[in-house]
């Protein structure tokens, strides 16, 4: 689920809703917090599409390699997201809304579905329209420790609100570090309960390309199968 949960953070940044953080007034660490997150809304305010590379590590408990995976992602306002897994496997994913299509070529497959029923949560759909902010999902904190991200930017932590669904369950908090002077992300670590870390880090960021709609409109070419996606359910 870590993957549908990036999508989340992704889209609550395209649709740029009010983002925030709770503590003391008077603690330096919240205080940093406020200003890196209020930063992150200043810079996507500003951004009406948004295009990168990216790079994502997933550590899996147990194996001592990482999986590595390379491609692009493609965002514009609002709620539409598109990522492509270029190497070492081809694979599309295409969000418009609460609709997601997966297009994996190599098995001539699109698999469709709903990211709310994907992610067993109401949360995507929320964020994907605007209705929620980062602060009303997550408990937005300062990441324990001294280390720092470029420039001496503090990372923030996101802890999810809710464990009631199975996808909240199992994603324990995520890490993002971010761009010093631009406040894009620079590097997303999703943490899952069970030990596994996927990282995504993006490089070669190109914000207000002026991308078109056809960039996320997806056309199933005509001898691949469609398939429903299964329907994720709290116990």
């Amino acid at each position: 689920m870590s993957r549908y949960w990036l999508l989340v953070l992704f889209s609550l940044l395209i649709v740029s809703p009010a983002i925030g953080a709770d503590g003391p007034a008077d603690d330096k660490a919240f205080q940093e917090v406020r200003e890196v997150v209020k930063q992150i809304q200043a810079r996507y305010e500003k951004t009406k599409d948004l295009q990168a590379d990216f790079v994502q590590k997933t550590r899996i408990e147990g194996f001592e390699r990482p999986v590595i995976s390379s491609g692009k992602v493609y965002l514009k306002k609002p709620g539409r997201l598109r990522w492509d897994y270029i190497d070492p496997a081809h694979e599309e994913i295409y969000v418009k809304g609460d609709d997601v299509r997966v297009y994996v070529p190599e098995h001539k497959q699109v698999l469709i579905g709903k990211l709310t029923q994907m992610a067993a949560s109401q949360a995507p759909l929320e964020l994907l329209q605007g209705a929620a902010s980062l602060d009303q999902s997550f408990d937005v904190e300062p990441t324990p420790g001294n280390e720092r991200g470029p420039d001496g930017v503090r990372p923030i932590t996101l802890f999810p609100k809710s464990k009631e669904q199975e996808s909240s369950r199992n994603l324990q908090r995520i890490v993002v570090e971010v761009f010093p002077k631009t406040y894009f992300l620079r590097t997303v670590s999703l943490y899952e309960i069970g030990g596994n870390v996927a990282t995504f880090e993006f490089s070669g960021l190109k914000p207000n390309a002026g991308l078109g709609n056809e960039v996320f409109d997806f056309k199933a070419p005509p001898d691949v199968e469609v398939v429903k996606a299964p329907v994720l359910t709290g116990p």
